[in-house]
């Protein structure tokens, strides 16, 4: 077989036809055996590692360049990213947003937070030791779509435990989170017209009307406490207590 031939992909792309309705997405093993992702592209296929990057890469010997970036900042108090860095900083957020998605699309949903998690963090140190105001804002202005799949993924994860309430509960925490990053941005006006806060709002009220689903105990609590039926309230705490304590024992 000669090298043209190795090279060529046309059998995989002819097999795997690019659909632009839908996220094409799948499980693989590399030639080694070990698990990979390969997403289905317009022109071509991206393959993704499941660990570490998803490309596989280690900079500079750390698992991700944000594992290289906080050991940086610990050598140097006064660390701001450099235009080389940032462009580094770049291209891991883009391969952690393909991996996200295709996650959600799998439905690993732990895998998903996880990747979700990092961005967040990654999103905090950029804010912290950026070169450039406008640069920052360049990755800030997604933190609330980074939030809203982790929201997603925590919620999803429960619901895939028959645990409805749970999910509910999620979703309110995640949007308590929504709520408090508009407000630090002194955009609370914003909150009540965002789309992304109306998505998870519907989704919240279809899960509660499909598994049959009243109030949860944490939103009895809240109601309860805006009420002053502080009697009621300590009741309800003591229920959680006694389901976080019977939940960490199974």
């Amino acid at each position: 077989m000669s090298e043209k031939e190795k090279n060529n992909i046309d059998a995989i792309l002819n097999r795997w036809p690019y659909d632009q309705e839908t996220l094409n997405v799948r499980g693989a093993k590399g030639e080694d055996g070990r698990d990979v992702i390969q997403m289905r592209i317009d022109m071509g296929v991206l393959q993704l590692e499941t660990t570490g990057r998803p490309d596989g890469d280690k900079p500079f010997g750390f698992d991700t360049f944000y594992d290289y970036l906080l050991a940086e900042e610990l050598r140097d108090d006064d660390f701001v990213l450099d235009e080389e860095q940032c462009q580094a900083v770049d291209r891991e957020f883009v391969q952690f947003y393909h991996r996200r998605i295709c996650w959600l699309s799998l439905r690993e949903f732990a895998a998903a937070m996880a990747d979700a998690d990092h961005t967040l963090a990654l999103m905090s140190f950029c804010e912290a030791h950026s070169p450039d105001e406008q640069w920052t804002m360049s990755h800030e202005q997604y933190r609330p779509f980074v939030l809203f799949h982790r929201i997603q993924a925590a919620a999803l994860a429960e619901l895939e435990e028959d645990a409805a309430e749970a999910a509910i509960h999620q979703i309110n925490l995640g949007l308590d989170k929504l709520h408090d990053l508009y407000a630090e941005h002194d955009a609370e006006e914003v909150f009540e017209d965002d789309e992304l806060v109306a998505r998870l709002t519907d989704l919240r009220e279809s899960l509660r009307d499909h598994y049959k689903v009243g109030l949860t105990l944490h939103e009895q609590l809240q109601d309860a406490v805006t009420k002053e039926q502080y009697e009621l309230a300590a009741k309800i705490r003591d229920e959680l207590a006694r389901r976080i304590a019977e939940s960490a024992t199974e």
